[in-house]
This record gives structure tokens, C-alpha cells and sequence, in this order.
């Protein structure tokens, strides 16, 4: 492999600052310096010099990368989505027998997975600093989004009840909104009184499988219960 620090700084003596990186060695230090920027700083104080500074290469190298700051913050939320879908599978293959027990590992990794990496994970859902239809990014979505699809489709099988279309969309739409719900609320100190003196894991640990119990009698309930069938039937 090249080493990348042909491509940005042709013709010119490397300082005792600047380090020698292959190049994907170089995307992997310029987005472990975005994380822990992130994670320090937040967004708003997030620029691609500083990341560059941070992984010790000339400010002009992140661009050779991923163009500008929307291109190497899409780049972050595509590998926190993979790293959801990794967590949501160990989760799967740790949990007891049983689609019900599946599902709701899914849940609790997504709840672990947020409170163990905040910044990635407030980041993966703030379009508006991501690079529009990227299609990694689309992939890596749709792949941790599949994780939870189907262990609720399974949980409905093994239930015998039949959801389709939109009754299965609205399933879950719910299932997704409960465990990112509680997950926001407990990264943004909305949960503080209740969880106490316990840490954001532990609660989340006791509490956040008490949620999830209770969210599974709505998410399995057998069909027309809704609004539709308490509204006669109309759509």
C-alpha cells in the first residue's frame, strides 16, 4: 500500500510533527480522532483541522479522505451503525433460546450500545451534518435497522400472530421509538431522578429490561387492537 503521505504533501519535507501513515491506516486515525473530538467537544465544536492535528498529519489530509467535515462525520456515523449491528448480533448469539429472547437483546444492545458510545451515537441521526444519500451510510442503516426487523418478526411468528404491511410497520416503528426514547432520555439527564445514584449501565441494565418487558405486550399483541379496528374499521 501507498503511503498517504505522498498524496498531500508532494515535494515538501515532513516536519517532527507530521506522522507517516499507509492509507487506511491514516482514515482509521483521522476517525478515532473525530471520536474523540466529538466526544470532548461535541459537534459544535467539531472542524477537520483539529482532527488533523489530533492524528498528527498536515490539516489538509482529511479532505484527500472524505472531502470535507460531512464526508469524515458521515464516515463515523457509517462505522457506529456497522458497530450497532455487530453489538446487536453478539447480543442475539449471547441471549437465551427463543425469538422473545431475542428481540429483546436487540433492545438492550441498542440502549448499551448508546451509552457506551454517546457521540457516535447522537451523531448517526443528525442528518443535517451527514452527507445525503451516501450509500454506505444507507447500507449500514438499513443492516442494523434488519436486526431489529427481524428478531420482531420472528418474536411475532413464534407468538402465532400474523402482522403484515402496515400493522408490522407500525409494530415496528414502535419497538424502534421505545428503545431509542428511552436511550435519548437517558443520555440527556431526563432519567437522573429516577435512576438515582445508579450509573446510566446500571440502570439501564435493571430498569431498562423492565421497559422492554412492558413493551413486548404491546409490540406481540395479536392484530386489530389498534385504532383502525376502534375506529370501525376505517383507515
Amino acid at each position: 500500500m501507498a503511503v498517504d503521505s505522498s498524496q498531500h504533501g508532494r515535494g515538501r519535507a515532513s516536519s517532527s510533527r507530521t506522522r507517516t501513515y499507509h492509507h487506511g491506516d491514516l482514515r482509521q486515525a483521522l476517525l478515532d480522532a473525530a471520536q474523540s473530538l466529538l466526544e470532548e467537544r461535541g459537534l459544535e465544536g467539531f472542524t477537520l483541522r483539529e482532527c488533523a492535528r489530533r492524528a498528527g498529519v498536515s490539516h489538509a489530509a482529511p479532505a484527500h479522505h472524505f472531502g470535507d467535515a460531512s464526508g469524515l462525520l458521515t464516515a463515523f456515523a457509517t462505522a457506529g451503525f456497522r458497530r450497532l449491528s455487530a453489538l446487536m448480533q453478539a447480543y442475539r448469539d449471547a441471549a437465551p433460546p427463543g425469538a422473545q429472547s431475542q428481540l429483546r437483546a436487540v433492545g438492550r444492545a441498542y440502549i448499551d450500545f448508546a451509552i457506551a458510545h454517546r457521540a457516535q451515537f447522537q451523531l448517526m441521526f443528525r442528518h443535517d451534518r451527514l452527507s445525503p444519500g451516501d450509500s454506505e451510510l444507507g447500507e449500514a442503516g438499513r443492516e442494523a435497522a434488519g436486526h431489529l426487523a427481524g428478531a420482531l418478526s420472528a418474536a411475532l411468528a413464534e407468538r402465532g400472530v400474523r402482522a403484515e404491511g402496515a400493522d408490522f410497520e407500525r409494530r415496528l416503528v414502535l419497538a424502534w421509538s421505545a428503545v431509542h426514547g428511552f436511550a435519548t432520555l437517558l443520555l440527556e439527564g431526563r432519567l437522573d431522578g429516577a435512576r438515582r445514584e445508579r450509573s446510566a449501565a446500571a440502570y439501564a441494565s435493571t430498569e431498562g429490561d423492565e421497559v422492554l418487558a412492558i413493551l413486548e405486550v404491546a409490540l406481540l399483541a395479536p392484530a386489530g387492537g389498534g385504532a383502525t379496528a376502534r375506529r370501525g374499521g376505517r383507515a
